[in-house]
């Protein structure tokens, strides 16, 4: 079996949903909501459909991943939230194809960067390095490690400076 990644669709909302909760169910570093926010960022204006992806193993959905728009002084970057993968795929390389596949779509699309809280071990595999290092910051407290950007393009964060504007949904429950 393929896998293949491509653009969510209003058919495969459910089984995200399902997708996104177990993902999440057992991990350590989680609020547990992930699930939920999907469905509120779906319903922001910082929303991007085209970087709303899913990936399909066979006829099943396995993976999901979602950047949305944020605001860092005058630029308009990127954030990366949710990556999801079910448990049972896990370490197959899901989570590194979307967010490769992610990240050449908003390239693409002229987004400059992005931005993500994960996994400091993690991240660095794909160019994300502490934000800080550009001069941008989170909006609440967190660790210099697990706060990082990334850049698109060489010096595609060089006039992005300040604390990071997230969608308002990102801190609704």
């Amino acid at each position: 079996m393929s896998i293949n990644i491509r653009q969510e669709n209003i058919e495969d909302i459910h089984e995200v949903y399902h997708v996104v909760q177990k993902a999440f169910e057992n991990a350590d570093y989680s609020d547990h909501d992930e699930h939920h926010l999907v469905d509120r960022l779906r319903n922001s204006r910082n929303y991007i459909p085209e970087l709303s992806l899913v990936t399909e193993y066979g006829d099943k959905i396995v993976g999901y991943i979602l950047f949305t728009e944020i605001k860092v002084g005058k630029q308009t970057l990127i954030a990366l939230a949710p990556v999801a993968v079910l448990p049972e795929m896990q370490s197959k390389g899901i989570g590194k194809r979307m967010i490769m596949e992610g990240h050449t779509i908003a390239a693409q699309l002229g987004y400059k960067g992005s931005v993500v809280l994960g996994h400091d071990k993690y991240y660095p595999k794909f160019g994300y390095r502490k934000a800080s290092l550009y001069g941008i910051e989170a909006p609440f407290e967190v660790s210099d490690d697990h706060f990082m950007a990334v850049e698109f393009v060489a010096g595609g964060l060089s006039d992005a400076h300040g604390v990071v504007e997230y969608a308002k949904e990102f801190f609704e429950k």
